[in-house]
């Protein structure tokens, strides 16, 4: 049987039936485009390698070649320590970016859990956090954490970059005060450390967002993440890690080394518990989901 508009109208009683014939061709016309665009493209690129390649030099005219035995002793030892600064560099960054994709895992997991009407929303509030908590922590927070830590004297940076802490005689800092919008930290080792705790700050106000799902205002989560962002998470991670007072009660009252968290179990993982417990807490069950026994 021929498969006509009037045919397909009778069966499925649609009163919207596209045109078949012209919508094949005009994806095949679509598709051939796509492939066209595409084949330009490697060439484009193969070319622009080719050109790279046969340069064979700096177009700028630098030279990265270094002639063995030419060197002095000095010279030796500064291309080692670059070599270092470059290898900490480069294993910051990696990781760095791994804990970036822990958003991509928080939002499918998260919207796996969730009904199909809510997946959305569950998904576009988990990208919709790192943003709202990047400005959040640019504006304030990174500031907050790290105003007072000195720097990272491992990655090649002035090691007092980041010099300003409210402090309490007899206890230690409390908040720092040097980095806000990244004013007056013209350091790559401070840019690299504010992009490193970044994305540890935008896995705390994540993990909220999966024990409030399907029941939480939008305009909500906003207003939390940058809460948490510029104030909440800042102040408790410069106790812990930007040299604050939780730090130094091993030296200052002989408790050992004092709070040490290597990797945000406590800084990290503990706060996004506690606000997701709150919240669940506050907004209460999704409704029907769960009985009384």
């Amino acid at each position: 049987m021929k498969l006509t508009k009037e045919s397909v109208r009778e069966r499925t009683g649609s009163f919207f039936i596209p045109d078949i014939g012209n919508g094949g061709r005009n994806m095949s016309k679509r598709k051939g485009k796509i492939l066209v665009c595409l084949v330009l493209t490697l060439l484009a690129a193969i070319a622009f390698t080719v050109t790279a390649f046969a340069a064979g030099a700096d177009p700028g005219g630098s030279s990265y070649t270094f002639s063995a035995g030419s060197g002095s002793l000095e010279d030796v030892g500064r291309l080692a320590g670059k070599a270092f600064l470059g290898a900490n560099y480069t294993w910051v960054l990696i990781c760095a970016f791994l804990v970036f994709f822990f958003q991509c895992g928080f939002a499918m997991v998260e919207t796996g859990f969730c009904r199909g009407k809510n997946a959305a929303h569950t998904m576009t509030m988990n990208f919709m956090v790192f943003l709202v908590g990047a400005v959040g922590f640019f504006l304030t927070g990174f500031a907050f954490q790290m105003g007072g830590s000195g720097g990272v004297a491992t990655l090649g940076g002035d090691s007092s970059v980041l010099n300003g802490m409210i402090s309490v005689p007899g206890l230690g800092g409390i908040i720092g005060t040097r980095g806000f919008m990244l004013f007056g930290t013209y350091d790559a080792s401070a840019y690299l450390l504010f992009f490193f705790h970044m994305v540890f700050m935008d896995t705390t106000v994540t993990i909220p967002t999966g024990a409030m799902a399907e029941r939480v205002k939008y305009s909500a989560v906003v207003i939390t993440s940058f809460f948490i962002s510029m104030f909440l998470y800042p102040v408790f991670a410069n106790w812990v890690w930007g040299g604050g007072w939780l730090s130094k009660i091993g030296v200052n009252f002989g408790l050992g080394h004092g709070v040490v968290d290597f990797a945000g179990s406590a800084v990290v993982h503990s706060m996004g518990g506690m606000l997701a417990l709150a919240g669940a807490t506050v907004i209460g069950p999704r409704i029907g989901k769960f009985r009384k026994d």
